[in-house]
């Protein structure tokens, strides 16, 4: 029996030998070096009669010459089969007349030319390695270089080249912003020279080791906010008073008497009398005394301004002013001084913290200045008040104690207020004064006003009201600092107030209200 089975014995040796273990394999080489020659021994082997061909073979550049000789030994065995070499179509490597065949290896074909963009590619005959496709901008960054994976391949892929009529997917780089211009230089003083005396304090006040409570310094600054509007107040040493080491006779009183929408807030600015020992301690002892009046009252008071009792205000007001006058009065007793020697003017602003309300208070008594800036342009309110010689025997509005009990008679203006009547009672003689009667004081200003979105109110002592009046330069450039109306800052509305003006080098004192 043969080893394919049942298959007669007639078969050829040719089968066996295909399948004998002792035959050459005809499979793939075992080595990677599987060139034209070693398939061309192989397919010899298997056809029969490859040991007894003749071969010349040149490698590199030379030509491989086969011979086939048609009288081969084996030659019969083809014939036990019909396919001899008379039946059969010689092979490829044959030729008819049994001459050597020159074959000569085909040439590299040449590259093919890049396919047009409407052309599909045609699919290549063995799979090319994969090229790593190009991430797009949404898809995630890959994963690390692993050495090991043989797929991974750490140099990026070639950036595919962009078609510039796509548009371009970044935004445009703006062009760099135009250089901010300089800020214009603060100017330290208005007019055509500067002050005589230097910007800055040179000497101190001489002290009492005994009295130190007395000293006060050089500038004081304060700021609060409620309600609508802002505050802000400070009151600084004159440019003589530093130069000759004097004390600030300008004192600043700030104060807000008690919580919530009912609170009450007060400012009082008062100016000792120039030229006198403890200038300072006067205009001190005037603002703590109203303060302490006010606050006793302070209940009373933010009521009346928020239902806008302007009558009840200016008479209850110039009841605690008096009484601060009668202290001073008495102060200067007990210290052996002259009552003209040993007193302040007095200026103060009352202001409500419910935001419902912007009725703005004034009230006091000596010179000073009260002044809005409304729509760019400044205007004085100061209230006007008789000369102190028309003040005898004439009625005057807002001066004097409001006469009580039967046959007081009183008036009252359009605005509601009470005028009090000399109604020309005959007295009794008083003593002999052989001296001159000293002049009555100053009358009491009064005024109350409603605030509008966007004004200052600006409330200062003689230091400061007297350059606003006298050099309009210094007004225009408070007013353009000002122009915005957003309040500025504790320290540059410092340095607003102390601008300077040649001629004028007393304490300055200011107290700011800007309206939201």
């Amino acid at each position: 029996m043969s080893q394919q089975g049942d298959r007669p014995a007639t078969t050829d040796d040719w089968w066996g030998r295909l399948y004998d273990e002792s035959a050459r394999d005809t499979g793939p080489a075992g080595t990677p070096d599987d060139t034209i020659d070693d398939r061309f021994d192989s397919a010899a082997d298997t056809l029969g009669g490859g040991d007894d061909l003749p071969s010349t073979r040149t490698y590199g550049h030379a030509v491989d010459a086969i011979a086939v000789d048609d009288d081969e030994d084996d030659a019969g065995d083809d014939e036990d089969e019909g396919v001899g070499p008379a039946s059969r179509p010689p092979a490829w490597w044959e030729s008819p007349g049994g001459r050597p065949v020159t074959r000569t290896p085909a040439p590299a074909p040449e590259p093919a030319p890049a396919p047009e963009p409407s052309v599909p590619t045609p699919a290549p005959v063995a799979p090319a390695p994969l090229t790593p496709r190009p991430r797009a901008p949404w898809e995630p960054p890959p994963a690390a270089f692993d050495p090991t994976d043989p797929a991974a391949d750490p140099t990026p892929p070639p950036a595919a080249p962009r078609d510039p009529r796509a548009a371009d997917p970044r935004p445009p780089v703006p062009p760099p912003p135009p250089p901010a211009p300089a800020p214009a230089a603060r100017i330290s003083h208005v007019g055509d020279s500067p002050p005589t005396y230097e910007p800055e304090p040179t000497a101190l006040p001489a002290a009492d080791a005994e009295e130190l409570d007395q000293l006060v310094a050089d500038t004081v600054l304060d700021g609060a906010r409620y309600g609508t509007y802002t505050l802000r107040a400070a009151s600084l040493r004159g440019d003589s008073a530093r130069y000759r080491g004097e004390p600030r006779r300008d004192a600043l009183l700030t104060a807000r008497f008690g919580a919530g929408p009912g609170a009450l807030v007060l400012v009082a600015v008062a100016t000792g009398a120039r030229a006198t020992e403890g200038a300072h301690l006067s205009a001190a002892d005037a603002c703590r005394w109203i303060g302490g009046a006010v606050g006793r009252s302070h209940s009373r008071l933010a009521e009346d301004i928020r239902a806008g009792r302007r009558g009840d205000l200016k008479s209850g007001l110039h009841r605690l002013t008096d009484r601060t006058y009668g202290k001073l009065r008495a102060r200067a007793a007990e210290l052996g001084r002259d009552p003209e020697e040993y007193t302040a003017s007095l200026r103060c602003l009352l202001l409500s913290a419910d935001p419902d309300c912007r009725t703005r208070v004034f009230f006091g008594v000596g010179g000073g200045g009260l002044f809005r800036l409304r729509d760019g342009a400044w205007q004085d309110l100061e209230p006007l008040v008789p000369e102190p010689s028309a003040i005898r025997g004439a009625p005057v509005v807002g001066y004097g104690s409001v006469p009580t009990g039967a046959g007081a008679a009183t008036e009252q203006t359009p605005d509601g207020d009470r005028l009090t009547m000399d109604l020309e009672i005959t007295k009794a003689p008083g003593p002999l004064v052989e001296e001159p009667v000293p002049p009555p004081p100053e009358p009491f200003r009064f005024r109350a006003s409603v605030a509008r979105p966007g004004d200052t109110l600006l409330l200062t002592s003689v230091g400061l009201a007297e350059p606003l009046r006298g050099v309009p330069a210094l007004g225009d450039e408070l007013a353009a600092r000002w122009a915005d109306g957003e309040p500025p800052g504790l320290a540059t509305y410092l340095a607003d107030v102390a601008l300077r003006a040649k001629g004028y080098a007393d304490d300055r004192t200011a107290v700011g209200v800007w309206e939201a």
